[in-house]
């Protein structure tokens, strides 16, 4: 008992210093560091990546089993905090309001537990604290290593606002969205405001292109697929009394279904080259990818269950979201499974009054340490 009060203190004395302490993504130099002096403190070894920011811990049992992963995300985001919390954000328009500390300090927890059980852990276990996953490209930067070579299936959690602590959101399946991005440029001839004739106006088209491709989703796409298109910048010209050369669109579009993707992104660009050519303009289409859709591994889905049952947490459907993240990359190469950890339910992430109920952290890392050392089941059962 007492031991478990000493770590719950840690772990609530370094999620603190996290949300004290937010880092943008690719910029989470003191986080490493403080990550880095956790881990060697409890005797954890660091594998020797040459990483920028983020690194990869490693715990090895004594006895056979799998290479096993767990994704913990560090990155913050470029958000005023309005919280009245204590240990709010000191770093000015920075905040922890995704839930990263608290993946930081449940992955801590984790490690620290996992090496007091060496004995009885079946196979290794790498940590990956991995940076910039609010870019939904930091995975990336971890994939650029072989750490991934002999990892057979891979594990990541996230904080979740809407559910109370104590309860899990899992389910097999697609969970979040990939997510894209695009810029789409019109160019007409620009000319004088009283003479439009003079000119190839790219404004009108640039909104017939916007009214054109909300239509992918509605004619194109499977009814049963989800899919959307935000246009979220639209731009054109500098004064009031001058048609401008060019307009520009960007936005993202999130699809779950990898041929719904592809399509999207061969009616985008027959979308905009037509509109704008129906209005005597020219368009080019720059088509960004993000991150692949986040899908849960059936087996791996069933085994969390069963391991949330056992460790006395209430497990709900995991909600799918069009939002991304980039674990998604990981599972490209191996099975994994996503799952939602109920955190208390409040403000939702990415709004500035996010905040995470501490009483989650500690359980959070008894319940990932009795994840990876529980037997595997059977493909196909929980």
């Amino acid at each position: 008992m007492q031991e478990t009060e000493n770590l719950q203190k840690k772990l609530t004395g370094w999620f603190e210093w996290f949300h004290r302490h937010p880092e943008l993504s690719y910029e989470e130099y003191h986080t490493t560091e403080k990550i880095r002096e956790i881990l060697t403190q409890g005797g954890i070894r660091i594998l020797p990546y040459e990483l920028e920011t983020g690194l990869v811990a490693i715990v090895e049992g004594e006895k056979p089993g799998p290479v096993q992963a767990l994704r913990c995300d560090i990155d913050a985001l470029p958000v005023k905090e309005e919280t009245d919390l204590p240990y709010r954000s000191e770093c000015p328009g920075k905040m922890h309001a995704c839930g990263h500390d608290f993946h930081i300090a449940a992955g801590l927890g984790c490690a620290i537990l996992l090496s007091g059980h060496k004995s009885e852990l079946a196979g290794t276990v790498k940590l990956i604290f991995q940076p910039g996953e609010e870019t939904s490209l930091g995975a990336l930067k971890i994939l650029e290593t072989d750490v991934m070579e002999d990892v057979e299936l891979i594990w990541g959690i996230h904080a979740d606002p809407t559910n109370e602590v104590g309860t899990l959101g899992i389910r097999e399946g697609y969970v979040a969205a990939a997510a894209d991005r695009f810029v789409i440029t019109v160019t007409g001839q620009g000319c004088h405001g009283a003479h439009p004739d003079d000119g190839i106006d790219p404004v009108p088209a640039a909104a017939a292109i916007v009214q054109g491709l909300w239509t992918v989703t509605a004619r194109n796409i499977n009814a049963f697929h989800p899919a959307l298109i935000s246009v979220t910048r639209m731009q054109a010209g500098q004064t009031w009394n001058v048609i401008p050369e060019s307009a520009e669109l960007e936005g993202t579009v999130r699809t779950m279904n990898r041929e719904d993707r592809a399509l999207f992104e061969r009616r985008m660009r027959e979308i905009a080259g037509g509109t704008a050519a129906a209005y005597g303009a020219r368009a080019s289409v720059e088509w960004l990818p993000g991150s692949p859709a986040v899908y849960n591994d059936e087996r791996l889905a069933g085994k969390s269950m069963r391991v949330a049952r056992e460790c006395g947490f209430s497990v709900v459907p995991e909600e799918s979201s069009m939002g991304g993240d980039d674990f998604s990359f990981y599972e490209e190469r191996i099975p994994g499974c996503y799952i939602k950890i109920g955190t208390g339910k409040g403000p939702t992430i990415h709004q500035p009054a996010f905040r995470v109920d501490k009483r989650a952290i500690l359980p959070a890392a008894e319940y990932l340490v009795r994840l990876l050392m529980s037997p595997s089941d059977p493909a196909g059962q929980s």
